[in-house]
């Protein structure tokens, strides 16, 4: 499985980046709106940071507007991947952005039906927010299972991207599932590795060794 990182602040790439656990970045208007910063810049910098797939997302809801802001968008570098929401204006940008050899991910998917028709679309990733229906009291996870299986039968390209991820199970649970990517927030990053019987181990070994010392 590959870990890709959720966020645009720049601190967090360069942290999860240096323990080499961060294969692509994915971003979205909220997350750009929090670091107070031009968009462009943002984007140019984390390209500079993580060699992999930074996805950008599109403001506009109507076809030609995705479709002009995508293009502009996929000028800045050869990594970016532009987010389009899944809705159908965004299904017709898709189809079109694939035919012009445009990377996409097809974001805010709810329903295995909605990840189908963006894989047939040409969508190079489709991203299930499985934390926010978890929030709705619905089986988020279950929908990462559906996906899963709708590719593997009919051998779709489309990547899974794992989003709206809450906690370290979500993470273990699609990879159990067989999903491509767990887009993961730097404060869950930081949890995968941590168990407290390993720090319970490290310290009896560092307690003995200081008992040699004596």
């Amino acid at each position: 499985m590959k870990f890709f990182i959720d966020t645009a602040n720049i601190d967090e790439i360069r942290e999860a980046h240096s323990m080499g656990m961060v294969d692509g970045v994915t971003t979205n208007p909220s997350l750009i709106a929090k670091e107070g910063r031009d968009f462009e810049d943002i984007i140019k910098e984390i390209c500079q940071i993580v060699d992999g797939p930074i996805s950008a997302e599109v403001i506009s809801t109507d076809t030609e507007g995705m479709i002009k802001e995508a293009r502009n968008l996929a000028k800045i570098h050869d990594n970016i991947v532009v987010k389009i929401p899944m809705i159908v204006d965004g299904l017709k940008a898709t189809r079109r952005l694939s035919e012009e050899g445009i990377k996409t991910n097809v974001t805010l998917a709810f329903s295995p039906l909605q990840a189908l028709m963006a894989a047939k679309a040409g969508a190079n990733y489709i991203s299930p927010f499985i934390g926010r229906l978890d929030d709705l009291s619905q089986e988020g996870l279950l929908l990462v299972e559906q996906i899963v299986e709708i590719y593997s039968n009919y051998a779709f390209d489309t990547e899974i991207i794992v989003a709206s991820i809450r906690n370290p199970l979500h993470v273990l649970e699609s990879a159990l599932m067989g999903a491509d990517i767990a887009t993961i927030p730097f404060s869950v990053l930081g949890k995968l590795a941590a168990h407290p019987m390993t720090d319970k181990g490290l310290k009896a070994f560092l307690d003995d060794w200081e008992k040699t010392k004596k």
